[in-house]
Parts: structure tokens; C-alpha cells; sequence
């Protein structure tokens, strides 16, 4: 009996210990329209960069999502094959996404995609590459 009782607790221990380690490695991407940032949280870490969001005209979905799926370049068909270096698509064709136009942001500037400076959605792609889809949240507010 104390066997099992002690194999149980072991087993429990592992089991917690590991929740902890995967709490530690959640990924969290907060866009905020309004000032036109971008908060990234991953473990210890936190980043803030500008970003450029939808213009007058189109919109910028909000609400809460997990990433559908990652391309290193992706050249949009809908927008004449623009390049969006290091995109992380969440809504449909909506992603967070490199833009060499790095003078607009800070600004409302895209068809409703996210934009960030080339070297920030580089490293984001990393982050959500190695953090998983499943421990991404991304979460676009007023």
C-alpha cells in the first residue's frame, strides 16, 4: 500500500511539474489597435513593438485566436503578391506579418493584417514555432 501511495505521489509530482514548465512557456501576443502595439509575453520575457493594423476602410478583427498556421514567406494573392515575410496566419488570410514598410508603423496602414518590422516578425515566428500553436494565444483588442 505505501508503494502505490508513494508511486502516486511521484506521479503527481511529475505531472504538476511538468504543467508548471508548460505554463512557463505560453506565448502570448496582445495587439492593441488603439495604440498600435503589440505585447508579446513568453515565459520571462516581454517585448513591445509598434505595429501597423487595418486603415480606414478595412478591418483588423478582434477577439482571441490560436495560430492556424505559419509560412516563413508568404506573398498574398488577394493583394498582388505582396510579401509577408515570417507570417503567423490566425483568422483565414489574416496574419501577423514582416512589412518593409517600417515608416508606417505605429500607424493604421494594412488591409487588416498585423504588420511588424521584419527583425520583431522574425523573431515572433520563432516564438510561436517553438512555443506550439496549442500554447499561441493572440488576442486583438480596442
Amino acid at each position: 500500500m505505501k508503494k502505490t501511495v508513494l508511486m502516486a505521489v511521484l506521479l503527481l509530482t511529475m505531472l504538476f511539474g511538468s504543467s508548471v514548465e508548460g505554463w512557463a512557456a505560453k506565448l502570448v501576443a496582445r495587439i492593441d489597435v488603439s495604440s498600435q502595439t503589440m505585447t508579446v509575453r513568453y515565459g520571462q520575457a516581454v517585448y513591445r513593438w509598434r505595429v501597423s493594423t487595418a486603415r480606414q476602410g478595412y478591418i483588423t478583427p478582434r477577439g482571441s485566436y490560436r495560430p492556424q498556421r505559419t509560412a516563413r514567406m508568404w506573398y498574398s494573392r488577394k493583394y498582388d503578391m505582396s510579401p509577408m515575410p515570417h507570417s503567423v496566419f490566425y483568422r483565414g488570410g489574416y496574419a501577423i506579418h514582416g512589412t518593409g514598410a517600417v515608416k508606417s508603423l505605429g500607424r493604421p496602414a494594412s488591409h487588416g493584417c498585423v504588420r511588424l518590422h521584419p527583425a520583431n516578425a522574425a523573431a515572433f515566428y520563432s516564438m510561436v514555432r517553438q512555443a506550439g500553436f496549442r500554447n499561441t494565444r493572440i488576442v486583438v483588442t480596442n
